[in-house]
């Protein structure tokens, strides 16, 4: 995983849901773990901008319903600072499908994701429609 520019905050914890920005089908996603944390003794597993967490399905299509599946953090409601000093945030927290390589599921993102998404996953900036 490639490392992004902006100064993260991990604001997203297991068991937080989010929306789902793409059209794989599913609408509701709820954080299982996070990949690559090492973790601390009774510190609960955060996540932040551009992270790979693995989720359930929580709402969506029948066939898609209650799977775990692989997904990239797009946005997030907690703002982050940029190195130009410019302080980011997005109305809502979202998430894009992706399979273990990275790739998304889906074809099409819904709405913006940030550009250390795309710093990071540039396969999931090939199908984003604005990048912020």
């Amino acid at each position: 995983m490639k490392s992004i520019t902006a100064k993260l905050v991990r604001s997203l914890e297991t068991g937080s849901r989010l929306k789902c920005a793409d059209n794989s089908g599913a609408t509701v996603l709820q954080i299982i773990a996070v990949k690559g944390i090492h973790g601390v003794a009774r510190r609960r597993p955060s996540a932040g901008i551009a992270d790979m967490v693995i989720c359930a399905v929580k709402k969506g299509d029948p066939k898609i319903r209650h799977e775990v599946v692989n997904a990239v953090i797009v946005r997030t409601a907690k703002e982050y600072r940029r190195p130009n000093g410019l302080r980011v945030a997005f109305e809502d927290n979202a998430a894009v499908l992706v399979n273990e390589k990275g790739e998304p599921r889906g074809t099409r993102i819904k709405g913006p994701i940030a550009k250390e998404v795309v710093e990071r996953w540039s396969a999931v900036g090939k199908i984003a429609t604005m990048v912020v």
